[in-house]
């Protein structure tokens, strides 16, 4: 059955969670995968992202990635209205701001939360106000939890919109990690009278189990609360996509390890990824790991290196750091033993300019002219100026497509062209993030690095990574269809005001 406002400004809903990593992300991606397949036009939001995971629109403005996705899940082009302000961390202490897809310089936390985060909040609202006037529907996403009392007076992406914007606020509970009772209590608790007017209920998310044992609970918590439970999502593996900061691979041990189906030929592919430090679009390999018969491990020591058949240095926020850290933990020694022996190794963005002869870095790190790994014949140069394009090609004989983030400039001065970088022997390098996602150009890589790590690997005729990630959202959108209360959920949305529920005094009955 198809859905609509009633016109004019359209309808909205904010997306909060008990703590970062709680679920927010995916599920506004399953909110608008849901919405839109009831035929409402919907758009996703987030005011401010902070992430090392970022994408780049047509328009050529750098937006979060798990906007990017959550877009996708609606259906439509993602664009910098959807993530007004993007903070990409270059230390603890100091982030790059990116505004409406442009970055305008770096800025300590301190500094951002003393004044400018107060200054953006009219951008962010106007961002907002534009969605809602061309969508249905508009799904925001918080940061963090709303109930970080101490960032209360300059917050522009949690109750400070939802405030502002007259949004209610759903807030995401992960029950896998315990205590999401005391979470969404304490959360609400903690907010002023006036905040917790918006606050309409909440959401359990990765439960496993009998739901009928949760039930008690839930409603001991509205008795509590006043507030209603508008469903529990039960636990399913493989629906970390896009996610901002974690990686979205299992721990095993030391390594982290991505699953892997059986291979098509006799052998499988074993793919070692640097986690370096600052390590951004991580998601770069995501399309190595869908392929049968391929597994991705993220590592940090030499000797992890050893039964790898491809090595990938991802992208960085920080090259000069990152080349500093393979150095001392021996990956930089490691790696060159790789080269020299012909095994294949492939550098992306910020690994593609460590892989280099050297770096003169003014910009990121200001650390002059460094020394790179001299596997490749490639000097970098850091701009002021970001590049931020969407670039298509060919390579391999196959069609790629990519988009590239970086202020490294890069001189080829030999080798084999690839991309815009090149390869000398089993050794590559380019600054194009996201083609591997290319399925024909992936495949042929992928026999490239089997022929030369001596391995009886076959690529999957068929695998679509276009398609697999299609069907990972479908299956975001089928846990809101068949696990929460949509028809309530409709309501609040459409709603799009507060809910006047009662408030919650601190330390409220035991």
């Amino acid at each position: 059955m198809s859905r609509g406002t009633s016109g004019g400004t359209g309808g909205g809903l904010l997306v909060a969670g008990t703590t970062s990593d709680a679920g927010k992300s995916v599920v506004t991606a399953g909110i608008c995968r849901w919405l839109v397949r009831q035929g409402v036009k919907v758009a996703p939001f987030k005011a401010q992202n902070m992430s090392l995971n970022s994408f780049v629109t047509r328009e050529g403005a750098e937006i979060g990635r798990a906007q990017a996705m959550q877009a996708q899940a609606a259906r439509v082009e993602p664009t910098a209205l959807m993530n007004p302000v993007l903070l990409k961390p270059g230390s603890d202490r100091s982030s790059q701001v990116v505004l409406m897809g442009k970055p305008v310089g770096e800025m300590s936390a301190r500094g951002y939360h003393g004044g400018r985060q107060e200054q953006l909040l009219g951008t962010v609202l106007e961002c907002l106000a534009e969605l809602r006037g061309t969508y249905d529907a508009v799904i925001c996403e918080g940061a963090g939890s709303p109930a970080e009392i101490n960032l209360r007076r300059t917050d522009i992406v949690n109750m400070g919109i939802a405030r502002n914007a007259r949004l209610p606020v759903l807030v995401v509970g992960d029950i896998d990690r315990g205590g999401v009772f005391a979470s969404f209590f304490g959360t609400v608790a903690l907010l002023s009278p006036e905040d917790q007017e918006f606050v309409a209920g909440f959401l359990v998310n990765k439960f496993r189990g009998d739901v009928s044992l949760l039930e008690p609970g839930l409603d001991m918590l509205e008795n509590l609360t006043g507030r209603r439970t508008y469903g529990v999502l039960p636990f399913q593996h493989g629906l970390g996509i896009d996610e901002e900061d974690g990686l979205r691979v299992s721990l095993r041990g030391s390594v982290r390890e991505s699953e892997v189906s059986s291979p098509v030929g006799e052998d499988i592919l074993r793919v070692a990824v640097c986690a370096i430090p600052l390590m951004s679009n991580f998601t770069d390999v995501d399309a190595l790991a869908a392929e049968p018969g391929v597994v991705v491990r993220f590592v940090d020591r030499a000797e992890e290196l050893v039964d790898a058949d491809l090595v990938v240095v991802p992208g960085t926020r920080g090259t000069v750091r990152a080349l500093e850290w393979l150095r001392e933990r021996g990956l930089a020694d490691a790696l060159a033993r790789r080269a020299a022996q012909g095994r294949p190794v492939l550098g992306i963005c910020g690994g593609f300019q460590i892989l280099g002869e050297h770096i003169e870095d003014e910009v990121e790190s200001r650390a002059g002219r460094v020394d790179g790994l001299g596997l490749l014949p490639v000097r970098v140069r850091f701009a002021r100026e970001k590049t931020l394009t969407r670039p298509v090609g060919e390579a391999l004989g196959e069609p790629v497509e990519g988009y590239e983030i970086h202020h490294g400039v890069a001189q080829v001065t030999g080798g084999t062209p690839f991309l815009d970088g090149c390869r000398v022997g089993e050794v590559w390098g380019t600054h194009w993030h996201g083609s591997l996602e290319s399925d024909g150009f992936r495949r042929a890589f992928l026999r490239e690095v089997a022929a030369a790590a001596g391995r009886r690997f076959v690529p999957a005729a068929d695998t679509s990574f276009g398609s697999l990630r299609e069907e990972q959202l479908d299956r975001l959108g089928d846990l809101i269809e068949e696990h929460a209360d949509t028809d309530a959920l409709w309501r609040l949305i459409e709603s799009g005001a507060p809910t006047g529920l009662p408030f919650i005094p601190p330390g409220a009955p035991a």
